[in-house]
């Protein structure tokens, strides 16, 4: 391992300390599934993404704390963010990955980066019993969609911003990967994701969520191009809209800090 650099960003803000952040490391070469469980574990970030070239592409794969996830939306954008910015690729040139949940292709637009994901599937399901005991509301629809993420549907904002969701009850009932949503106030719609399943309570802000979110408010709202607010604590801002069977998701992104490890033999391990 040459490259033993490490940046962390905030990825769908446009300030530091807001959105998601998501670590990123760029090698010649991924290591080992086992060094970068770990390493994504030292970060302690929701996703820590380790990104090497591949022919024309490269390949990308996340790490929670604790396991290894197909997808993630905001260390996507994060890495495509500091490939930009370092110069490793020229801002009219678009960015492919290779990821365990799909192909994915990214741009450079002036108001943000531009990413082309998978749609998911949604099928509706009953509300699990005593769902408004775990979150504090009850949902006007329940779906279960792809990578066992099940979405709930509210009334109104105020259910969203209100929830007080048990993590423990949510992972011992099967709601251990959950997105709540509802009309918004200000932006299109919004919404919160809950993923203590995979070692992160609540996660900042959640691209991978709006392949599921944009076919539904869409459906919903009947417009071509939809403002989301995740409205976490640190507060996200995401533009989304249809492509085919695709969902295109803008956002932008701020590097915090880049830092370099000083551990010896880390490609052994």
């Amino acid at each position: 391992m040459e490259n033993k650099t490490i940046y962390q960003i905030d990825a769908f803000t446009d300030q530091a300390f807001k959105g998601n952040p998501a670590g990123v490391m760029i090698l010649d070469k991924l290591p080992s599934t086992e060094w970068m469980q770990q390493m994504a574990m030292e970060m302690n970030l929701s996703e820590t993404a380790f990104v090497a070239p591949n022919g024309d592409g490269f390949d990308i794969r996340y790490y929670t704390p604790s396991v290894e996830i197909p997808l993630c939306g905001h260390a996507t954008l994060a890495s495509a963010h500091i490939m930009y910015q370092i110069g490793l690729k020229e801002s009219t040139e678009s960015i492919h990955f290779n990821s365990k949940g799909g192909d994915l292709n990214i741009s450079k637009e002036e108001d943000g980066l531009v990413m082309i994901f998978p749609k998911y599937s949604l099928t509706p399901i009953d509300t699990p019993d005593n769902f408004k005991e775990y979150l504090g509301f009850e949902p006007v629809e329940f779906y279960l969609t792809d990578y066992n993420w099940v979405l709930a549907v509210a009334n109104s904002q105020n259910e969203i911003a209100q929830s007080k969701p048990n993590f423990e009850s949510l992972k011992a009932n099967g709601l251990g990967r959950l997105i709540i949503t509802a009309k918004g106030d200000e932006a299109d719609f919004v919404c919160r994701c809950f993923v203590p399943a995979m070692g992160v309570n609540e996660d900042p802000v959640t691209g991978s969520a709006h392949c599921a979110l944009t076919p539904l408010w869409t459906d919903r709202l009947g417009e071509k191009e939809m403002t989301s607010h995740q409205i976490s604590k640190r507060k996200g801002e995401l533009k989304v809209s249809m492509l085919g069977n695709n969902v295109k998701i803008k956002g932008q992104a701020v590097t915090v800090f880049e830092a370099q490890l000083k551990i010896r033999n880390t490609s052994s391990i």
